[in-house]
């Protein structure tokens, strides 16, 4: 789904996307002309790789994302949220979505097997 800057609403939008087992649903709304503030949870189970031995897992997903889009640079340090710039003037909510699992996707985990072991490997810092 993707929806163009000047279209976005000033009062909040509910909105559900859904990615095979993940589902992310919340609301957005324009809350300046070149900024939409995104409330949102995330749920569901995705499958991953452990990071020590690579068997695939599912994780179970339970989170809350806020954050703010951004039509083209973002420049101020008051805020402390995560800002996406986006370049042509549409927020793509499907390619936020795959970013945010790529996210996930891409951190450490250890499948339940790895997690009993007790035994020393080399990690790298």
């Amino acid at each position: 789904m993707k929806i163009e800057f000047r279209k976005v609403p000033t009062q909040e939008k509910n909105f559900e996307l859904e990615l095979n087992s993940v589902k992310i649903e919340g609301t957005f709304c324009k809350i300046s002309p070149k900024l939409v503030k995104f409330n949102s949870k995330i749920s569901g189970k995705l499958l991953i790789e452990c990071s020590r031995c690579g068997k695939e897992h599912e994780l179970d997903i339970d989170e809350k994302l806020s954050f703010l889009v951004s039509d083209g640079e973002y420049s101020s340090a008051e805020s402390d949220e995560l800002v996406i710039e986006v370049d042509n003037s549409r927020v793509d909510f499907d390619e936020i979505f795959n970013s945010e699992l790529e996210s996930i996707r891409s951190d450490y985990h250890q499948c339940l097997e790895c997690q009993k072991q007790d035994d020393s490997f080399e990690r790298e810092f």
